[in-house]
């Protein structure tokens, strides 16, 4: 299932401000990545999904290797990748991956502290980015003992579609399918890859990208 949606920013604080009055709600503060340069504050997408508004972390000097998402070289925000939650253990995922022909890469993991104290923990295949900086497979979790960052989210709207635009859709759909994520999802055949999610507000339905 989808666990959730990654919208890029290199200005964290006036894209959450404009998200928060596009989508009729305010973003919740989610914690700093240590090491990674970055913080985030999320959305509640109903069904156990949410919203990542990610950018970076004033409070940490700038990683050597760039900050993750190619968000040091973003022009705008934008919808850049997506995170599937596996029913089965990211080892078992990972070689049903690699026999689709999808190299998931290696398993890491990652904690961060929440606002109010609890520590979050969880293991995760980093997203592979592709040439216009947005990533058409997720990157794949599993947040093990931790409980989960929607559980602590209330926000009254809904993800409806989250559509993937690509040259090669059925590749795309071979892959999805080995990992059982084919149905999460809308595929459509296009020249560059492009991301989009339509979201139920209070205001109706918007279209994120």
């Amino acid at each position: 299932m989808i666990d959730h949606l990654v919208y890029a920013t290199t200005d964290l604080d006036a894209t959450v401000a404009e998200l928060a009055s596009r989508l009729g709600v305010e973003p919740t503060p989610g914690g700093s990545h240590p090491g990674r340069g970055t913080r985030n504050e999320l959305v509640s997408l109903g069904g156990g999904a949410y919203l990542e508004i990610i950018g970076p972390d004033d409070g940490q000097p700038d990683p050597i290797d760039g900050r993750p998402f190619g968000i040091d070289r973003l022009v705008r925000p934008r919808l850049v990748g997506w995170c599937a939650r596996p029913s089965f253990p990211l080892p078992e995922v990972a070689q049903a991956a690699a026999a689709a022909r999808w190299d998931v890469g290696p398993i890491e993991s990652m904690s961060r502290t929440r606002p109010d104290g609890v520590e979050l923990s969880w293991q995760l295949t980093m997203p592979i980015i592709g040439p216009r900086g947005i990533a058409p497979l997720p990157f794949l979790i599993d947040w093990g003992m931790s409980p989960h960052p929607a559980d602590s989210l209330d926000h009254p709207i809904q993800l409806l579609d989250l559509r993937i635009e690509c040259p090669a859709p059925e590749a795309l759909a071979a892959q999805l399918e080995a990992i059982d994520e084919l149905t999460s999802v809308e595929l459509i055949e296009a020249p560059v890859v492009r991301l989009s999610a339509l979201i139920d507000t209070p205001g109706g339905p918007l279209g994120i990208s």
